[in-house]
């Protein structure tokens, strides 16, 4: 059976943790459990206060009211709330009862400011992100 942190470890902002880092960031994520028709981020607000790894069920992810995608046992939302305090830039809405763990942002900066050695690797995400966006464009 696979841990918390072996699940971290798919997760690409955090495939490049070592397993000491990795188990470490898994103590500070808190179980949670959502009912069908439960939004946990509202696009352009600033909803929520974490990063979610769904752990069982699955969300809708909509954008300016349309459905983009869905989300299911492995997949996350939410990451660049730990980074920015920018607003959410899509809603998402647990389809069926929804299981997940979640880091929030005080626990996520203390982590980083502890491993100074994520901080790079933070950057380094955040930029393939950007490109892959300018890509899309």
């Amino acid at each position: 059976m696979a841990t918390l942190a072996d699940e971290l470890k798919q997760v690409p902002l955090f495939s490049s943790l070592s397993q000491r880092q990795l188990k470490r960031l898994a103590r500070d994520f808190k179980k949670r459990e959502f009912k069908p028709g439960t939004t946990m981020l509202r696009q352009g607000h600033m909803s929520g206060i974490g990063f979610f790894v769904i752990t069982e069920g699955e969300a809708a992810v909509s954008v300016d009211g349309s459905e983009v995608a869905r989300l299911r046992h492995g997949d996350y939302f939410g990451e660049l709330g730990l980074i920015s305090d920018r607003p959410r830039t899509a809603t998402v809405t647990a389809s069926t009862p929804l299981h997940c763990v979640e880091l929030a942002i005080w626990d996520f900066r203390r982590f980083v400011k502890d491993n100074s050695d994520v901080s790079w690797k933070l950057l380094q995400h955040v930029a393939d992100l950007l490109a892959a966006a300018e890509a899309r464009k």
